[in-house]
């Protein structure tokens, strides 16, 4: 068994009062099998672990070996967390897109960010987007075994002349082919299109969300979903030519267009099918859909109806809403421009606390080049360039999802404590849930003053 495979199975964290912990598995010890089986990843683990009876290769932190056996019901999880969900290394993508976002960054950023992941079991356990142009055989024949579905699968374009282009890779043309084997399996897939004008847009477009739709005939659709997304672009891509921003018109060319096969899609299959990224609607300045166009929100994870449910969340939690607040406080909450205008009823909610005052910094990012930017790509950079001297009140409301999973680190490297000396300021940090927001701006304290 390689180092690399039994380094990067190392254990986190052992649950307390689990299996794991009574046995006695500490953080740093690492899994190498379980029942003779080797482990690539988490998938492996979850699968295997289902067994009642349990043979468990271990290296402790010392590096010495042991061998566990355990019995336990059958699927009772035995409380391990481990630092990665990939055992073996991750599958990287062998792609050029001109709008991959990890190519849009500077140089000199911490290694993690320039890794291109393009593997089907980060899609299967968190809905990460793959291309399925780098599966081997050995991969195609493990989906198809362990029914790993759905998988997450970014399309752009059916045509075959289209993708290769978007791609810049000769396996791209395959994808319709790809689709049909889901099909025959009886597996799915939900895709997305990230649009780029004058690539894939116009005739191109419809063409793939047709294509894709009829995938829709079976009981079981290989396609359930589909969702087309604006492309985002930097000052630090590659080539600022071959791909260019969307404008208002266009996305508005682009609303009416794929609201037409919505229409015709619910009659056809009784859903929406194909859906627009919140994104569209602030680019063109039209009104979000209302909460029922959604469904059960299949793509929210991918920006469509996120902002919609987010409102209608707020107005659910806000019910909890105090008359007033003492000792008074003004807080200073930090989003990108794209929301300004959707997130005003949020605003005005929250003044109607007496002794509670919360503006909006509505900020596009001048580190990546952006005019419109969303929330999450905000930097540590852009809130100190947007509010250096600003009245920044008690504090500011800073969305975790500006930061690096579990840490409290912004893309471009600076921290929440970095920011908040720079700017001489209290930051709270909010969470994803109109909840946290308003829990935040309940219990932040004012600032003494001098």
């Amino acid at each position: 068994m390689s180092d690399r495979r039994i380094h990067s199975a190392r254990i986190s964290r052992v649950l307390p009062d689990s299996i794991a912990a009574e046995v006695g598995f500490e953080a740093g010890d690492r899994l190498v099998s379980i029942n003779g089986q080797p482990l690539r990843d988490l998938i492996d683990y979850q699968f295997l672990c289902a067994d009642e009876v349990l043979e468990l290769e271990v290296l402790d932190r010392r590096g010495k070996s042991h061998s566990v056996e355990l019995e336990k019901d059958y699927d009772e999880d035995i409380g391990l967390e481990f630092e990665n969900a990939l055992f073996d290394g991750l599958i990287q993508c062998n792609n050029h897109c001109p709008f991959c976002f990890i190519d849009q960054q500077p140089p000199g950023k911490r290694e993690s960010l320039y890794l291109k992941d393009d593997d089907y079991r980060l899609s299967f356990l968190y809905g990460s987007y793959l291309t399925l142009t780098n599966l081997s055989d050995r991969e195609w024949q493990r989906i198809e075994q362990m029914r790993l579905s759905p998988l997450y699968v970014s399309v752009h374009a059916t045509e075959p002349e289209v993708r290769t282009r978007l791609l810049k890779n000769t396996r791209a043309g395959k994808i319709l082919e790809q689709l049909h084997w889901f099909q025959a399996r009886d597996l799915q897939v939900h895709a997305q299109v990230v649009l780029c004008p004058g690539i894939n847009d116009g005739a191109h477009l419809t063409q793939t969300i047709l294509d894709l739709a009829q995938f829709q005939d079976n009981e079981i659709p290989a396609v359930a979903s589909v969702a087309v997304v604006p492309v985002g672009l930097t000052r630090f891509r590659p080539d600022v030519n071959e791909v260019v921003p969307v404008s208002t018109q266009k996305a508005n060319e682009v609303i009416d267009q794929v609201q037409a096969l919505q229409a015709t899609f619910r009659k056809q299959y009784g859903s929406t099918f194909v859906w627009l990224a919140d994104e569209w609607f602030l680019i063109a300045r039209r009104d979000l859909p209302p909460a029922s166009h959604y469904e059960s929100y299949p793509q929210i994870d991918n920006g469509v109806g996120s902002i919609r449910l987010f409102l209608t969340q707020f107005e659910k939690a806000a019910r909890s809403l105090p008359d007033a607040v003492t000792p008074s406080r003004r807080l200073l909450w930090v989003v990108g421009n794209t929301v300004e205008q959707a997130f005003q009823p949020i605003l005005e909610r929250l003044n109607q606390v007496e002794g509670l005052t919360v503006q909006m910094a509505a900020l596009n990012s001048k580190y990546w080049g952006q005019s419109m930017t969303v929330t999450g790509l905000l930097t540590g950079y852009d809130l100190v360039n947007g509010l250096q001297g600003q009245d920044l009140g008690d504090g500011l409301l800073v969305p975790s999802l500006m930061l690096k999973h579990g840490t409290t680190q912004f893309l471009d490297d600076r921290t929440i404590a970095d920011v908040a000396a720079e700017l001489n300021t209290e930051i709270y940090q909010v969470g994803g849930t109109p909840a946290d927001l308003i829990q935040v701006c309940l219990h932040a304290m004012p600032m003494a003053r001098v």
